[in-house]
Protein backbone atom coordinates (compact mmCIF):
# COMPACT_ATOMS: atom_id res chain seq x y z
CA UNK A 1 0.00 0.00 0.00
CA UNK A 2 1.45 3.57 -0.43
CA UNK A 3 0.26 5.62 2.73
CA UNK A 4 0.69 9.28 2.73
CA UNK A 5 1.64 10.32 6.26
CA UNK A 6 0.78 14.08 7.14
CA UNK A 7 1.99 15.79 10.36
CA UNK A 8 3.47 18.85 11.80
CA UNK A 9 6.34 17.37 13.52
CA UNK A 10 8.18 13.84 13.36
CA UNK A 11 11.34 13.21 15.43
CA UNK A 12 14.11 13.12 15.18
CA UNK A 13 13.60 16.54 12.65
CA UNK A 14 11.42 18.76 14.64
CA UNK A 15 9.84 17.68 17.98
CA UNK A 16 7.26 19.43 20.52
CA UNK A 17 5.41 16.57 22.05
CA UNK A 18 4.05 12.99 21.38
CA UNK A 19 3.16 13.48 17.99
CA UNK A 20 6.45 13.87 16.86
CA UNK A 21 7.40 10.44 18.34
CA UNK A 22 4.48 8.52 16.60
CA UNK A 23 5.16 10.40 13.31
CA UNK A 24 8.58 9.29 13.68
CA UNK A 25 7.74 5.77 14.32
CA UNK A 26 4.58 4.50 13.17
CA UNK A 27 5.79 4.95 9.64
CA UNK A 28 8.87 3.42 10.10
CA UNK A 29 7.12 0.15 11.49
CA UNK A 30 4.57 0.19 8.85
CA UNK A 31 8.00 0.73 6.24
CA UNK A 32 9.41 -2.36 8.48
CA UNK A 33 5.96 -4.56 7.70
CA UNK A 34 6.07 -3.92 3.99
CA UNK A 35 4.38 -0.73 3.37
CA UNK A 36 5.27 1.81 0.79
CA UNK A 37 5.04 4.99 2.88
CA UNK A 38 6.26 8.73 2.90
CA UNK A 39 5.89 11.66 5.14
CA UNK A 40 4.49 14.92 4.50
CA UNK A 41 5.41 18.07 6.87
CA UNK A 42 6.15 21.48 6.49
CA UNK A 43 9.64 22.55 5.63
CA UNK A 44 10.91 24.35 8.52
CA UNK A 45 14.64 25.61 9.16
CA UNK A 46 14.97 22.22 11.46
CA UNK A 47 13.50 19.63 8.71
CA UNK A 48 15.24 21.00 6.15
CA UNK A 49 18.66 21.06 7.87
CA UNK A 50 18.19 17.75 9.21
CA UNK A 51 16.85 16.13 6.40
CA UNK A 52 18.92 13.39 4.61
CA UNK A 53 20.10 13.93 0.91
CA UNK A 54 17.25 16.33 -0.03
CA UNK A 55 16.46 16.96 -3.53
CA UNK A 56 14.25 19.10 -5.29
CA UNK A 57 10.67 17.25 -6.48
CA UNK A 58 8.16 19.35 -7.70
CA UNK A 59 6.37 23.01 -7.47
CA UNK A 60 2.98 23.40 -7.45
CA UNK A 61 1.30 26.30 -8.85
CA UNK A 62 -1.16 29.22 -7.58
CA UNK A 63 -2.20 27.95 -4.08
CA UNK A 64 -4.64 30.44 -2.61
CA UNK A 65 -3.13 33.17 -0.64
CA UNK A 66 0.66 31.86 -1.27
CA UNK A 67 1.36 31.37 -4.91
CA UNK A 68 4.07 28.96 -5.99
CA UNK A 69 5.35 25.98 -3.27
CA UNK A 70 8.24 24.28 -3.48
CA UNK A 71 8.22 20.66 -2.51
CA UNK A 72 11.24 19.20 -1.58
CA UNK A 73 12.91 15.17 -0.87
CA UNK A 74 14.77 13.78 1.51
CA UNK A 75 14.82 10.91 4.06
CA UNK A 76 14.72 10.22 7.75
CA UNK A 77 18.07 10.04 9.21
CA UNK A 78 17.57 7.62 11.29
CA UNK A 79 15.33 5.31 9.43
CA UNK A 80 15.53 6.31 5.84
CA UNK A 81 11.47 6.96 5.74
CA UNK A 82 11.31 9.00 2.54
CA UNK A 83 10.10 12.16 3.74
CA UNK A 84 8.01 15.01 1.62
CA UNK A 85 8.72 18.74 3.14
CA UNK A 86 6.99 21.82 2.34
CA UNK A 87 9.62 24.46 0.83
CA UNK A 88 8.09 27.96 1.60
CA UNK A 89 10.29 30.32 3.68
CA UNK A 90 6.99 32.63 4.40
CA UNK A 91 4.59 30.48 5.86
CA UNK A 92 7.92 28.10 7.79
CA UNK A 93 10.87 29.84 8.17
CA UNK A 94 10.59 31.40 11.68
CA UNK A 95 12.31 31.07 14.97
CA UNK A 96 10.43 29.56 17.55
CA UNK A 97 8.55 26.37 17.56
CA UNK A 98 5.94 25.00 14.47
CA UNK A 99 3.24 26.87 16.34
CA UNK A 100 4.60 29.70 18.32
CA UNK A 101 7.19 32.19 18.54
CA UNK A 102 10.06 32.54 20.89
CA UNK A 103 7.62 34.22 23.33
CA UNK A 104 4.35 31.72 22.97
CA UNK A 105 2.44 33.36 20.87
CA UNK A 106 0.69 31.36 18.32
CA UNK A 107 1.61 32.37 14.68
CA UNK A 108 -1.33 34.65 13.60
CA UNK A 109 -1.25 32.70 10.42
CA UNK A 110 -1.47 29.42 11.69
CA UNK A 111 -4.64 28.97 9.65
CA UNK A 112 -2.67 29.61 6.40
CA UNK A 113 -0.17 27.43 7.33
CA UNK A 114 -1.57 24.27 8.22
CA UNK A 115 -4.46 24.85 5.47
CA UNK A 116 -1.51 24.78 3.03
CA UNK A 117 -0.31 21.52 4.50
CA UNK A 118 -3.92 20.07 4.10
CA UNK A 119 -3.83 21.39 1.02
CA UNK A 120 -1.13 19.97 -0.69
CA UNK A 121 -2.31 16.52 1.36
CA UNK A 122 -5.16 16.67 -0.80
CA UNK A 123 -3.43 17.61 -4.07
CA UNK A 124 -0.84 14.88 -3.54
CA UNK A 125 -3.66 12.52 -3.31
CA UNK A 126 -6.05 13.56 -6.35
CA UNK A 127 -5.76 11.27 -9.74
CA UNK A 128 -4.28 13.97 -10.78
CA UNK A 129 -1.61 14.19 -8.66
CA UNK A 130 1.68 15.91 -9.58
CA UNK A 131 3.44 13.28 -8.39
CA UNK A 132 1.97 11.09 -11.46
CA UNK A 133 4.32 8.00 -10.41
CA UNK A 134 3.52 7.70 -6.89
CA UNK A 135 -0.28 8.57 -5.67
CA UNK A 136 -1.30 7.62 -2.01
CA UNK A 137 -4.25 4.80 -1.04
CA UNK A 138 -3.95 6.24 1.74
CA UNK A 139 -4.01 9.68 3.66
CA UNK A 140 -3.08 9.40 7.01
CA UNK A 141 -3.50 12.95 8.03
CA UNK A 142 -3.22 13.81 12.36
CA UNK A 143 -5.07 16.31 14.87
CA UNK A 144 -5.98 19.97 14.09
CA UNK A 145 -2.87 20.93 11.95
CA UNK A 146 -3.52 17.98 8.68
CA UNK A 147 -7.64 18.40 9.67
CA UNK A 148 -8.50 20.20 6.53
CA UNK A 149 -6.98 17.60 4.38
CA UNK A 150 -10.22 15.48 4.14
CA UNK A 151 -12.25 18.18 3.86
CA UNK A 152 -10.22 19.28 0.32
CA UNK A 153 -10.48 15.64 -1.03
CA UNK A 154 -13.86 15.96 -0.55
CA UNK A 155 -14.40 19.14 -2.14
CA UNK A 156 -11.79 18.83 -4.93
CA UNK A 157 -13.39 16.41 -7.14
CA UNK A 158 -12.64 12.39 -7.59
CA UNK A 159 -9.79 11.21 -4.82
CA UNK A 160 -8.11 8.26 -5.30
CA UNK A 161 -7.03 7.72 -2.06
CA UNK A 162 -8.73 7.35 1.35
CA UNK A 163 -8.46 9.05 4.35
CA UNK A 164 -7.56 8.48 7.88
CA UNK A 165 -7.82 11.24 10.49
CA UNK A 166 -4.99 10.51 13.87
CA UNK A 167 -6.41 12.50 16.96
CA UNK A 168 -3.56 12.76 19.06
CA UNK A 169 -5.30 15.40 21.51
CA UNK A 170 -8.68 16.32 21.33
CA UNK A 171 -8.53 19.55 23.61
CA UNK A 172 -6.33 21.18 20.42
CA UNK A 173 -9.01 22.23 17.42
CA UNK A 174 -7.50 24.70 15.47
CA UNK A 175 -10.64 27.27 15.92
CA UNK A 176 -10.47 29.95 13.60
CA UNK A 177 -12.41 33.24 12.79
CA UNK A 178 -14.73 32.25 9.75
CA UNK A 179 -13.01 34.55 7.57
CA UNK A 180 -10.71 31.78 6.88
CA UNK A 181 -13.61 29.90 4.70
CA UNK A 182 -12.89 31.88 1.57
CA UNK A 183 -9.43 32.85 2.36
CA UNK A 184 -8.44 29.33 2.46
CA UNK A 185 -10.64 28.29 -0.73
CA UNK A 186 -12.71 26.57 0.99
CA UNK A 187 -17.05 26.12 0.13
CA UNK A 188 -19.07 28.53 2.10
CA UNK A 189 -21.75 26.02 1.94
CA UNK A 190 -19.47 23.92 4.27
CA UNK A 191 -19.35 26.33 6.56
CA UNK A 192 -22.48 24.17 8.30
CA UNK A 193 -23.22 21.98 11.73
CA UNK A 194 -22.82 19.29 8.65
CA UNK A 195 -19.42 20.28 7.73
CA UNK A 196 -16.74 22.17 9.26
CA UNK A 197 -18.05 25.06 11.46
CA UNK A 198 -17.89 24.71 15.23
CA UNK A 199 -19.67 27.49 17.33
CA UNK A 200 -19.21 30.19 14.57
CA UNK A 201 -15.69 29.08 13.89
CA UNK A 202 -13.91 27.13 10.95
CA UNK A 203 -12.74 24.25 13.20
CA UNK A 204 -9.93 22.12 11.62
CA UNK A 205 -9.88 19.03 13.64
CA UNK A 206 -13.88 19.13 13.55
CA UNK A 207 -13.49 19.06 9.39
CA UNK A 208 -11.32 16.03 9.73
CA UNK A 209 -13.38 14.49 11.94
CA UNK A 210 -16.53 15.09 10.13
CA UNK A 211 -15.06 14.18 6.47
CA UNK A 212 -12.15 11.45 7.16
CA UNK A 213 -13.41 7.95 6.22
CA UNK A 214 -12.20 6.38 9.43
CA UNK A 215 -10.60 8.09 12.38
CA UNK A 216 -8.15 6.98 15.07
CA UNK A 217 -6.87 7.71 18.16
CA UNK A 218 -3.85 6.68 20.68
CA UNK A 219 -5.64 4.35 23.08
CA UNK A 220 -9.02 2.44 23.36
CA UNK A 221 -9.95 4.43 26.52
CA UNK A 222 -9.13 7.39 25.08
CA UNK A 223 -11.89 6.67 21.82
CA UNK A 224 -14.88 5.93 24.50
CA UNK A 225 -13.36 8.73 26.64
CA UNK A 226 -13.63 11.62 23.80
CA UNK A 227 -17.49 10.26 23.19
CA UNK A 228 -18.39 11.53 26.63
CA UNK A 229 -18.92 14.78 27.85
CA UNK A 230 -16.20 15.02 29.95
CA UNK A 231 -13.60 14.49 27.92
CA UNK A 232 -14.92 15.52 24.45
CA UNK A 233 -14.45 19.00 24.70
CA UNK A 234 -17.83 19.60 22.42
CA UNK A 235 -17.22 17.57 19.88
CA UNK A 236 -18.69 14.13 21.37
CA UNK A 237 -21.55 14.56 19.87
CA UNK A 238 -20.26 13.81 16.52
CA UNK A 239 -18.16 11.30 17.66
CA UNK A 240 -20.46 9.29 18.60
CA UNK A 241 -22.03 9.39 15.55
CA UNK A 242 -19.03 8.13 14.02
CA UNK A 243 -18.07 5.77 16.60
CA UNK A 244 -18.18 2.66 13.94
CA UNK A 245 -15.64 4.31 11.85
CA UNK A 246 -13.55 5.51 15.32
CA UNK A 247 -10.55 2.99 16.27
CA UNK A 248 -8.58 3.53 19.46
CA UNK A 249 -4.99 1.68 18.96
CA UNK A 250 -2.39 2.38 21.80
CA UNK A 251 0.60 3.58 20.79
CA UNK A 252 3.95 1.98 21.23
CA UNK A 253 7.89 3.61 21.48
CA UNK A 254 10.88 2.87 19.73
CA UNK A 255 12.45 0.27 22.40
CA UNK A 256 15.88 1.73 19.98
CA UNK A 257 15.73 4.95 21.54
CA UNK A 258 13.92 3.89 25.00
CA UNK A 259 16.55 0.81 25.64
CA UNK A 260 18.22 0.87 29.52
CA UNK A 261 20.59 -1.78 27.66
CA UNK A 262 22.02 0.25 25.19
CA UNK A 263 21.07 4.15 26.05
CA UNK A 264 24.38 6.35 25.25
CA UNK A 265 22.42 8.79 28.02
CA UNK A 266 23.19 7.35 30.68
CA UNK A 267 26.30 6.62 32.79
CA UNK A 268 25.63 2.94 32.91
CA UNK A 269 23.31 0.43 31.15
CA UNK A 270 21.58 -2.61 32.43
CA UNK A 271 18.37 -4.51 31.37
CA UNK A 272 16.32 -7.51 33.29
CA UNK A 273 19.25 -9.84 33.70
CA UNK A 274 21.72 -7.01 35.18
CA UNK A 275 18.69 -4.69 37.17
CA UNK A 276 20.89 -4.28 40.20
CA UNK A 277 23.01 -1.62 38.13
CA UNK A 278 19.95 0.64 38.04
CA UNK A 279 20.76 1.46 41.88
CA UNK A 280 23.85 2.90 40.58
CA UNK A 281 22.40 5.22 37.80
CA UNK A 282 20.37 6.24 40.83
CA UNK A 283 23.17 7.12 42.45
CA UNK A 284 24.77 9.10 40.18
CA UNK A 285 21.54 10.85 39.50
CA UNK A 286 21.20 12.24 43.36
CA UNK A 287 24.87 13.18 43.09
CA UNK A 288 24.04 15.24 39.66
CA UNK A 289 21.01 16.64 40.89
CA UNK A 290 22.68 17.07 44.40
CA UNK A 291 20.45 15.37 46.21
CA UNK A 292 20.95 13.30 49.65
CA UNK A 293 22.41 10.30 48.57
CA UNK A 294 20.56 7.67 50.05
CA UNK A 295 20.30 4.10 48.15
CA UNK A 296 16.55 3.58 50.59
CA UNK A 297 15.10 7.13 49.68
CA UNK A 298 12.25 5.96 47.52
CA UNK A 299 13.12 8.63 44.23
CA UNK A 300 10.22 9.99 42.18
CA UNK A 301 10.84 11.17 38.57
CA UNK A 302 8.20 13.13 36.75
CA UNK A 303 9.05 14.71 33.45
CA UNK A 304 6.27 16.69 32.18
CA UNK A 305 4.63 19.52 31.02
CA UNK A 306 3.33 21.50 33.99
CA UNK A 307 -0.19 22.01 33.22
CA UNK A 308 -3.67 21.30 34.56
CA UNK A 309 -4.18 18.82 32.41
CA UNK A 310 -1.24 16.50 33.88
CA UNK A 311 -2.28 16.79 36.83
CA UNK A 312 0.92 17.59 38.72
CA UNK A 313 -0.83 20.23 40.62
CA UNK A 314 -2.07 17.50 42.79
CA UNK A 315 1.44 16.33 43.17
CA UNK A 316 2.22 19.66 44.61
CA UNK A 317 -0.52 19.61 46.89
CA UNK A 318 1.06 16.20 48.62
CA UNK A 319 4.67 16.36 48.13
CA UNK A 320 5.33 18.03 51.88
CA UNK A 321 3.61 14.60 53.11
CA UNK A 322 6.32 12.37 50.69
CA UNK A 323 8.86 14.18 52.05
CA UNK A 324 8.10 13.65 55.23
CA UNK A 325 7.92 10.32 54.35
CA UNK A 326 11.72 10.37 53.52
CA UNK A 327 10.97 10.35 49.36
CA UNK A 328 13.09 12.36 46.86
CA UNK A 329 11.39 14.04 44.11
CA UNK A 330 13.39 14.78 40.80
CA UNK A 331 11.75 16.10 37.96
CA UNK A 332 12.03 17.93 34.58
CA UNK A 333 9.67 20.15 32.83
CA UNK A 334 8.14 23.45 32.13
CA UNK A 335 4.29 25.04 31.59
CA UNK A 336 2.49 26.71 34.04
CA UNK A 337 4.47 29.71 35.74
CA UNK A 338 2.06 29.23 39.17
CA UNK A 339 3.44 25.45 39.03
CA UNK A 340 6.63 26.32 37.87
CA UNK A 341 7.29 28.68 40.92
CA UNK A 342 5.32 26.04 43.08
CA UNK A 343 7.55 23.39 42.81
CA UNK A 344 11.25 25.63 42.68
CA UNK A 345 9.90 26.92 46.29
CA UNK A 346 9.70 23.69 47.34
CA UNK A 347 13.39 22.88 45.95
CA UNK A 348 14.23 25.71 48.09
CA UNK A 349 13.05 24.52 51.11
CA UNK A 350 14.06 20.50 50.80
CA UNK A 351 17.49 20.93 48.35
CA UNK A 352 18.65 17.86 49.48
CA UNK A 353 15.14 16.10 48.37
CA UNK A 354 13.61 18.09 45.93
CA UNK A 355 15.35 19.45 42.34
CA UNK A 356 13.31 20.86 39.87
CA UNK A 357 15.07 21.79 36.57
CA UNK A 358 12.51 23.91 33.98
CA UNK A 359 12.99 23.48 30.78
CA UNK A 360 13.93 20.32 28.66
CA UNK A 361 16.86 18.18 28.91
CA UNK A 362 17.00 15.21 26.49
CA UNK A 363 19.61 13.64 28.56
CA UNK A 364 19.00 14.42 31.95
CA UNK A 365 15.02 13.17 30.82
CA UNK A 366 16.59 10.00 29.88
CA UNK A 367 18.69 10.06 33.22
CA UNK A 368 15.57 10.48 35.05
CA UNK A 369 13.45 8.06 33.77
CA UNK A 370 16.16 5.37 34.50
CA UNK A 371 17.42 6.93 37.59
CA UNK A 372 14.27 7.21 39.21
CA UNK A 373 12.67 4.75 41.48
CA UNK A 374 8.96 5.02 40.12
CA UNK A 375 7.74 7.72 37.82
CA UNK A 376 4.21 9.91 38.28
CA UNK A 377 2.08 10.73 36.37
CA UNK A 378 -1.19 11.74 37.69
CA UNK A 379 -2.60 13.08 34.34
CA UNK A 380 -6.14 14.63 34.78
CA UNK A 381 -6.88 13.39 30.90
CA UNK A 382 -4.02 11.40 28.44
CA UNK A 383 -5.06 10.38 25.10
CA UNK A 384 -2.43 7.96 25.23
CA UNK A 385 1.03 8.86 27.13
CA UNK A 386 4.67 7.56 26.40
CA UNK A 387 6.21 8.42 29.77
CA UNK A 388 4.32 5.94 31.51
CA UNK A 389 5.48 3.30 28.89
CA UNK A 390 9.39 4.53 28.94
CA UNK A 391 9.00 4.02 32.86
CA UNK A 392 8.03 0.44 32.40
CA UNK A 393 10.61 -0.05 29.61
CA UNK A 394 13.60 0.97 32.43
CA UNK A 395 12.11 -0.71 35.55
CA UNK A 396 10.46 2.68 36.88
CA UNK A 397 7.07 1.77 38.03
CA UNK A 398 4.75 4.12 37.11
CA UNK A 399 1.92 5.97 39.05
CA UNK A 400 -0.64 7.27 36.90
CA UNK A 401 -4.42 8.41 36.86
CA UNK A 402 -7.08 5.48 35.12
CA UNK A 403 -7.74 6.94 31.96
CA UNK A 404 -6.61 7.35 28.45
CA UNK A 405 -3.57 5.66 27.40
CA UNK A 406 -2.40 4.93 31.40
CA UNK A 407 -5.35 3.23 31.93
CA UNK A 408 -4.34 0.69 29.07
CA UNK A 409 -0.59 0.28 29.44
CA UNK A 410 -0.03 0.26 33.34
CA UNK A 411 -1.65 -2.77 35.53
CA UNK A 412 -2.44 -2.03 39.16
CA UNK A 413 -0.37 -3.49 41.71
CA UNK A 414 -3.11 -5.76 44.22
CA UNK A 415 -3.09 -9.06 45.38
CA UNK A 416 -4.85 -10.82 42.25
CA UNK A 417 -2.49 -8.97 39.48
CA UNK A 418 0.76 -10.35 41.91
CA UNK A 419 0.15 -13.82 42.13
CA UNK A 420 -0.41 -13.49 38.27
CA UNK A 421 2.65 -11.39 37.61
CA UNK A 422 0.60 -9.07 35.39
CA UNK A 423 1.25 -6.05 38.13
CA UNK A 424 3.20 -3.41 36.39
CA UNK A 425 2.36 -0.38 38.45
CA UNK A 426 0.26 1.66 40.56
CA UNK A 427 -3.39 3.12 39.13
CA UNK A 428 -5.81 5.84 40.61
CA UNK A 429 -9.21 6.77 39.97
CA UNK A 430 -10.11 10.13 41.24
CA UNK A 431 -7.97 13.41 39.91
CA UNK A 432 -7.47 14.13 43.77
CA UNK A 433 -4.82 15.00 46.39
CA UNK A 434 -6.02 12.16 48.67
CA UNK A 435 -6.42 9.92 45.79
CA UNK A 436 -2.92 9.95 44.20
CA UNK A 437 -1.78 9.94 47.93
CA UNK A 438 -3.07 6.70 49.27
CA UNK A 439 -1.81 5.29 45.27
CA UNK A 440 1.83 6.71 46.68
CA UNK A 441 1.68 5.32 49.51
CA UNK A 442 0.84 1.65 48.66
CA UNK A 443 3.52 2.03 46.12
CA UNK A 444 5.97 2.83 49.29
CA UNK A 445 4.58 -0.27 50.67
CA UNK A 446 5.40 -1.91 47.75
CA UNK A 447 8.79 -0.19 47.78
CA UNK A 448 9.95 -1.56 51.12
CA UNK A 449 9.34 -5.10 50.02
CA UNK A 450 12.51 -5.56 47.76
CA UNK A 451 11.55 -8.78 46.40
CA UNK A 452 7.64 -7.50 45.20
CA UNK A 453 9.24 -4.34 44.08
CA UNK A 454 11.78 -6.54 41.73
CA UNK A 455 8.70 -8.81 40.49
CA UNK A 456 6.72 -5.53 39.08
CA UNK A 457 9.63 -4.31 37.71
CA UNK A 458 10.30 -7.33 35.61
CA UNK A 459 6.76 -7.55 34.89
CA UNK A 460 7.15 -4.03 33.42
CA UNK A 461 10.21 -4.49 31.32
CA UNK A 462 9.08 -7.55 29.64
CA UNK A 463 5.77 -5.69 28.62
CA UNK A 464 5.43 -6.19 24.96
CA UNK A 465 5.68 -1.90 23.90
CA UNK A 466 7.12 -2.30 20.60
CA UNK A 467 5.60 0.06 17.16
CA UNK A 468 4.84 -3.70 15.12
CA UNK A 469 2.12 -4.34 17.08
CA UNK A 470 0.12 -0.97 16.96
CA UNK A 471 1.42 -0.87 13.18
CA UNK A 472 -0.52 -3.57 12.27
CA UNK A 473 -3.66 -2.85 13.96
CA UNK A 474 -3.25 0.45 11.45
CA UNK A 475 -3.18 -1.76 8.48
CA UNK A 476 -6.05 -3.74 8.84
CA UNK A 477 -7.62 -0.12 9.31
CA UNK A 478 -6.42 0.82 5.91
CA UNK A 479 -7.16 -2.17 4.03
CA UNK A 480 -10.72 -2.58 5.38
CA UNK A 481 -11.08 1.09 3.30
CA UNK A 482 -9.60 0.15 -0.05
Amino acid sequence: MRILYVTSEAFPLIKTGGLADVSGSLPAALRHLGEDVRILIPGYPQVLANLRDPQPLVELKWLPAVGNVHLIRGEMPDTGVPVIAIDHRELYDRGGNPYSDALGQEWSDNALRFGILSRIAAILSAQASPLVDWIPDIVHFNDWQGGLTAAYMRYSGAPHAKSVLGIHNLAFQGNFPPEWVEKLGLPRQAFAPEGFEFYGHLSFLKAGIYYADAITTVSPTYAREIQTAEYGFGLQGLLAHRARDLHGILNGIDTQEWNPAQDPHLPQNYDRKSLDKKAGVKQLLQQRLTLHENADAPLLGVVSRLTHQKGLDLLLHVAPALLEQGCQLALLGSGDPALEQGFMLLAQQHPQQVSVSVGYNENLSHHIMAGADMFVMPSRFEPCGLNQMYGLRYGTPPIVRRTGGLADSVTDTNEFTLRHKTATGFVFDLATPEDLLATLRRALTSFGDKEQWKTIQLNGMKTDLDWNRSAQAYLEIYRSLV
